[in-house]
């Protein structure tokens, strides 16, 4: 079901001061809600021509009026669903209230207090890069957390992450295992129903050991090979060779003396903060805001893509992996820390409804769900999304390409959910001629200088209201994509290192 909105405000003012506020009022705003405690974000759209409001609400059409600093206007969608908001413009925010009318029971009404702020601009200064020293790493991937550090669209992180356990690349406990995380990083800009696009520039090891185990997690065990495992779950330590990529076991036993495994550095977790009154998931679980996906994919040179939830998305990394095997049978791969640099930028207004990775020659989507099977379903509407999105294909079109010239692997079977892998080859692709939308940003070839930055170099940054990710009806018409408040203290980039 979706919202309509009627917003009333009944000022009488000049012609003179009507026309003043029809340029400071068209545009786009973004919206927080006060639902029973809860903030909920959207966005809009507002055109003033000679009095008259149009424009969109949450993806709905509106129209109304302005008079004065009043405004009055109605959007409703195909199921006669109503809002009517009464509030008033004071020349930087409008605020007033809702109140949603159900359009098959016009006696269930709701309401709630709204405010809405000017979408943030894009940052004009060219882009930075940081050296930041984690000091604290978070075991739940919260838009509670502090962010750790402000970036903008196009700013560059170096940074390293613990291992599983929480150790580092010194072999120094640091926190409590499971996962813990490097982050949260605050991106400017980003706000609820845009796409965070995470460009992995370096993903290297950065000590010579390894921790992994020897047992089969549940998944992949039929009733013979339980009991032949019952003895599994001994820790095994992997050497790693930095020279050489490679890693044996420091204790293989008669048979392994002579297996080695070749290194693929990559991280298990990337994720941005889930959304609107959602539990704050622990670092262990994962979901369509990316999370513990154990993608090994996710390596040296791959372009991660999530959806915003939260302002600021709140990215967070971590789960070093030297390797690792599809599905990571152990529970453990060959946990470690790692060196990582990373770029970020911003598409704003595209939704996706789960997490995408883009290498030199393939796209992939990640699903996550319960069983296989829903994994494999989100896995395949992901891929038809971005089929549909950035080359215009028709459900036919799909259908044909997904049903040639798809490859599935298993991804992630340790965990909560399971995950699979929906890949498509660019080279399959190329001649359907690509419509992605392009960077917003430009890399810059000046240099830049790097300043030390640890979390304990917080400063108030000015609190922004992010857009709501409006329910994506081809994809998620019932599914939660709500946004949660972010309302603590955020270290502000630009107040640490300028240009």
């Amino acid at each position: 079901m979706r919202d309509v909105v009627v917003l009333i405000i009944g000022l009488a003012l000049s012609p003179g001061v009507i026309a003043q506020n029809s340029g400071a009022i068209s545009g786009e705003w973004l919206i927080t809600r006060d639902v029973y405690g809860n903030p909920l974000y959207q966005r809009m759209t507002l055109t003033v021509q000679n009095g008259k409001l149009t424009g969109l609400f949450s993806g709905e059409k509106l129209e109304g009026a302005l008079n004065g600093d009043a405004l009055h206007f109605i959007a409703r969608d195909e199921d006669n669903n109503t809002s009517e908001f009464t509030g008033v413009f004071n020349g930087t925010t409008i605020t007033g209230k809702v109140v949603e009318t159900d359009g098959s029971d016009p006696q269930e009404k709701s309401e709630n207090g709204m405010t809405a702020v000017r979408a943030p601009q894009r940052p004009a200064a060219s882009p930075r890069r940081y050296e930041f020293m984690p000091t604290v790493f978070y075991r739940q991937f919260s838009a509670s957390n502090i962010p750790v550090l402000k970036i903008a669209p196009g700013d560059t992180v170096h940074t390293t992450t613990v291992d599983a356990g929480g150790t580092d690349e010194h072999g120094t406990k640091r926190v409590l295992g499971g996962n813990p995380e490097t982050g949260p990083f605050y991106i400017e800009t980003a706000w609820p129903g845009d796409t965070l696009v995470v460009h992995f520039n370096r993903i290297r090891l950065n000590r010579d050991y390894a921790i992994s185990d020897d047992a089969m997690v549940e998944r992949v065990l039929d009733p013979d090979m339980s009991v032949k495992m019952k003895d599994g779950g001994k820790t095994v330590r992997w050497h790693l060779d930095l020279q050489r990529g490679i890693a044996t076991s420091e204790r293989p036993g008669d048979h392994l003396k002579e297996f080695s495994v070749s290194v693929r550095p990559m991280l298990g977790c990337v994720a941005t903060a889930p959304g609107f009154a959602s539990a704050p998931p622990p670092t262990g679980d994962s979901g369509r805001y990316g999370g513990n996906m154990d993608f090994n994919e996710i390596v040296e040179g791959a372009i991660v893509y999530l959806p915003v939830d939260q302002p600021g998305a709140l990215l967070y990394v971590g789960d070093g992996h030297a390797a690792q095997g599809d599905g990571e049978l152990n529970g453990n791969a060959l946990e470690t820390s790692m060196d990582v640099e990373f770029t970020v930028d911003v598409l704003h207004g595209k939704r996706i409804h789960t997490p995408r990775v883009e290498s030199d020659s393939q796209i992939m989507t990640v699903g996550l769900g319960g069983s296989i099977e829903d994994a494999l379903q989100t896995a395949i509407s992901g891929m038809a999304q971005w089929l549909e999105q950035d080359y215009r294909l028709t459900p036919s079109e799909i259908a044909q390409v997904l049903g040639t010239s798809t490859q599935l692997n298993i991804n992630e079977v340790a965990d909560r959910n399971a995950g699979v892998a929906a890949k498509l080859s660019k080279s399959r692709l190329q001649p359907l001629g690509s419509r992605k939308e392009k960077a917003h940003y430009k890399s810059s070839s000046r240099k830049i200088p790097i300043k030390l930055v640890t979390n304990k170099l917080q400063v108030r940054a000015p609190q922004f209201i992010a857009g709501f990710l409006r329910k994506n009806e081809n994809y998620w018409a019932k599914g939660n994509l709500w946004a949660k408040p972010q309302t603590d203290e955020l270290c502000d980039s630009s107040k640490i290192a300028g240009p």
